[in-house]
């Protein structure tokens, strides 16, 4: 999902917020998606952060600022990189021509992504987790450890995604079930984004991201199935190459005029739809210890924006053995995601009861002042 770029704002913001309890503070980020992934915005983590809470500083360097541009510079500098895409598509064909084998079977997946994706222009049956949104949204959180995800990995099958998928699907289904709907009835499609960032990519600050999409096995009640229904279908969607075909896709943005591109854009969000009910996006963080300034990072919680008619999303991030998840819903229809939040440590519990491990006490009692999730313009 994009939202519209406001170029009145700027592309990275942060806050410093203080008073916390117990002489705490926090960082508050926000980055742009046209600028970085979520990969990319982790690795803006290892710039702003040290690894030791004392580190050796290096001698700061000799910075000189670059002579003021001219008029003539200014009009002939966004005009150079407008020409970056043609050249860029030249050195595209060469590469193609040096490589055909890759080429056809990039073609091949494209058009197997692209007839998996088709599936989702059949609209699922209407439910509450679609239609219009508000300026206002509510904010809410779960938790987990790292380590009690692997152990239902290990002894019950799948990947870590595949475990926070399951967790996230016994979340929607207690949400639902909580307004009066039946989850036996109802789709719940899910955008999962997936990272196409090249081996060599790493540290570059872009955005390589691409999409998977799938439905999210509400109607099934039971854990253990619920997961082995997840990991079956994502194994499926990973070899239909949706993410190979998205990202193809996607890239052909970049050759679109502005004018229509931005037309297509303000058109895709409006036109009512069911056929994306939620987007759920995982991305790894560093599993050390991060400091600032001398003090240690004790959290990392993620924010995922709303967009066009989806009315709940759901960003987890990782960070030093924990697993944050951050869940974002429109004020207006949406007040109860605290609803979900629960949900999904409940859903981690009684994965760890069918490993044989018995489930932690609920993350969620660690709130000492036990008020609502937060609420936000």
């Amino acid at each position: 999902m994009s939202q519209q770029l406001d170029r009145s704002k700027p592309l990275w913001e942060m806050w410093l917020a203080e008073g916390l309890g117990g002489g705490r503070w926090a960082l508050v980020s926000k980055v742009h998606h046209c600028m970085v992934d979520g990969v990319s915005a982790t690795d803006l983590l290892s710039v702003l952060l040290d690894s030791e809470r004392d580190p050796a500083r290096p001698p700061a360097p000799d910075w000189r600022a670059e002579p003021e541009p001219s008029a003539a510079e200014l009009i002939a500098q966004p005009l150079a990189r407008r020409l970056v895409s043609p050249v860029s598509a030249v050195g595209a064909v060469a590469s193609m021509l040096r490589g055909p084998r890759q080429v056809a079977e990039l073609a091949v997946q494209t058009v197997q992504g692209t007839l998996a994706m088709s599936g989702l222009l059949r609209p699922g049956p209407e439910s509450s987790l679609n239609g219009t949104i508000g300026p206002h949204w509510r904010w809410d959180w779960a938790h987990a450890q790292l380590s009690e995800i692997k152990t239902v990995r290990q002894a019950l099958g799948g990947t870590i995604n595949d475990v926070v998928l399951t967790m996230i699907s016994r979340g929607f289904r207690d949400l639902l079930s909580s307004r009066g709907e039946d989850p036996s009835r109802l789709v719940v499609r899910s955008l999962v984004p997936v990272s196409v960032r090249r081996p060599g990519e790493r540290g570059s600050y872009n955005n390589r991201v691409s999409a998977m999409f799938a439905r999210l096995p509400i109607h099934i009640e039971d854990p253990v199935e619920r997961l082995e229904s997840v990991r079956t279908q994502m194994d499926g969607l990973k070899r239909s190459h949706e993410a190979v075909a998205g990202e193809v896709l996607t890239s052909l943005g970049g050759f679109a005029p502005a004018l229509l591109l931005a037309l297509g854009t303000r058109l895709a969000v409006r036109i009512p739809q069911r056929s994306l009910n939620t987007v759920t996006t995982n991305v790894p963080g560093p599993q050390q210890p991060l400091y600032l300034v001398g003090k240690r990072m004790l959290e990392a919680v993620p924010f995922v924006p709303l967009a066009g008619q989806v009315r709940v999303g759901v960003a987890i991030f990782s960070y030093d053995g924990a697993l944050k998840f951050g869940i974002t819903g429109d004020d207006d229809t949406a007040p109860d995601i605290g609803v979900l939040g629960q949900a999904i440590e409940a859903g981690l519990s009684e994965l760890l009861d069918a490993a044989g491990r018995p489930a932690p006490p609920s993350g969620r009692s660690r709130r000492r002042d036990g008020r609502p999730a937060a609420r936000s313009a």
